[in-house]
């Protein structure tokens, strides 16, 4: 059955949007979302959700990503600018008018009828990219409260890596550029969520998300964070170390 409406969480790396999406998922009302799209090769789009044709997928995605009450959500990355993969097989899904020529919000806009938007982002771009970074190395990207750290920071301090932080830095800020695009394509308005303000509010926070969805009748519940916090004191080492390095030919240091 066709949602009564869906909603788009658009994110990059370490601002987040696991956290996030958690809480929504914890209220049983504003749909289930998930990285549906996050797999090896978007060409074996049929063969991933096990389906016959791409009718048969997008009802399959409707199933997995909604609650009850006929609200579907997922979290993605912005597609990439030109001849994204994951689009070009989206294009196949039955409905637009034009498949060979509809922009990348017609098409996702096919898949995912009655749209909302939110946009997650994190005000501190140098310490989301240090994030990233040690998520890669300590191969550790969420940790469920309860559960103890797997590694000891001290075995992968000599890992810091000022290029792969700057390169992570520039595709962060790539990233949410693209999805600012994309919705000013379509002229659309999205609810922003920042990081730092979500994890000092975040009952509130999941509370707005919804109220902005517009899909809770009466009082709800929201779970506490299902996450803990992974920043520690090589976080604010390296950003401390990167910072420095970034700026230290600079004639005025800003930070």
């Amino acid at each position: 059955m066709e949602p009564k409406l869906c909603y788009t969480i658009w994110f990059s790396q370490r601002n987040g949007s696991s956290l996030f999406c958690e809480g929504l998922k914890s209220t049983g009302l504003a749909g289930k979302p998930e990285e549906y799209f996050n797999f090896q090769d978007p060409g074996n789009l049929l063969a991933h959700y096990k389906v016959k044709d791409h009718e048969a997928f997008r009802r399959e995605l409707w199933r997995q990503g909604s609650t009850p009450n006929g609200v579907f959500g997922v979290k993605v990355n912005a597609p990439r600018r030109e001849d994204d993969p994951l689009i070009e097989e989206l294009r196949k899904v039955p409905g637009l008018k034009h498949p060979a020529t509809a922009n990348h919000f017609e098409v996702w806009q096919n898949v995912m009828p009655n749209q909302k938007h939110i946009f997650l982002t994190r005000r501190n771009k140098i310490r989301q990219a240090v994030s990233w970074w040690k998520a890669i190395v300590s191969e550790t990207w969420h940790r469920p409260q309860g559960v103890e750290q797997n590694y000891r920071p001290e075995d992968i301090r000599n890992r810091y890596d000022f290029a792969a932080i700057r390169h992570l830095l520039f595709e962060t800020s790539l990233r949410e550029a693209k999805v600012q695009d994309m919705l000013n394509q379509a002229r659309a308005q999205a609810l922003t969520i920042v990081y730092e303000d979500f994890i000092q509010s975040y009952e509130a926070t999941i509370r707005k998300a919804v109220k902005y969805l517009g899909v809770a009748t009466e009082d709800f519940s929201v779970a506490p964070p299902y996450y803990q916090k992974l920043a520690d004191d090589l976080s604010d080492e390296w950003t401390e170390r990167f910072r420095k390095e970034l700026q230290k030919d600079w004639k005025s240091v800003i930070w």
